[in-house]
């Protein structure tokens, strides 16, 4: 009973911050959420718990799609670029990670998203400065994602 309202609680949680959040943090949850996955999907191989491996993978190469379809290119530049090719070279490293049942390969992918994150948490401080002398007389949007976290 606990577990299911604790679940329950979480998906609510998630939800409100989602609705809250502005693009710079939104990504910043979809990163978290396919590192989130890729630990628990580790555990999945280690626990022989193939479906789970299968549905937690899954969601991870949907969230580096997403990722990967949100780069502006035409402002981006060369960094978009290369963002883009990492993102691909992710995606089929989990493909073969979960065909080989290799966790090695699932850690290798973390390591990489680890650092594209890093990178973009350290842009937050710029982005919100940005943002705000930008929209200082605007409303506030929402935004939605597609993408179950």
């Amino acid at each position: 009973m606990y577990h299911s309202g604790a679940k329950q609680y979480q998906r609510v949680n998630v939800t409100s911050e989602v609705l809250d959040a502005d693009p710079h943090r939104l990504i910043q949850l979809l990163m978290e959420a396919a590192l989130t996955r890729m630990a628990q999907s580790k555990s999945a191989i280690e626990r022989k718990d193939m479906e789970t491996k299968a549905n937690l993978l899954g969601r991870v190469i949907e969230i580096i799609g997403t990722l990967q379809s949100s780069l502006d290119h035409s402002s981006g530049g060369e960094i978009s670029l290369n963002l883009e090719r990492l993102y691909d070279y992710m995606n089929r490293r989990l493909l073969q990670a979960s065909i080989a049942n290799d966790v090695e390969m699932i850690e290798e992918v973390m390591g990489l998203l680890l650092e594209v994150k890093r990178g973009w948490d350290g842009i937050r401080e710029d982005y919100l400065s940005q943002a705000q002398g930008k929209n200082e007389n605007t409303e506030p949007r929402q935004v939605a994602t597609h993408i179950s976290v």
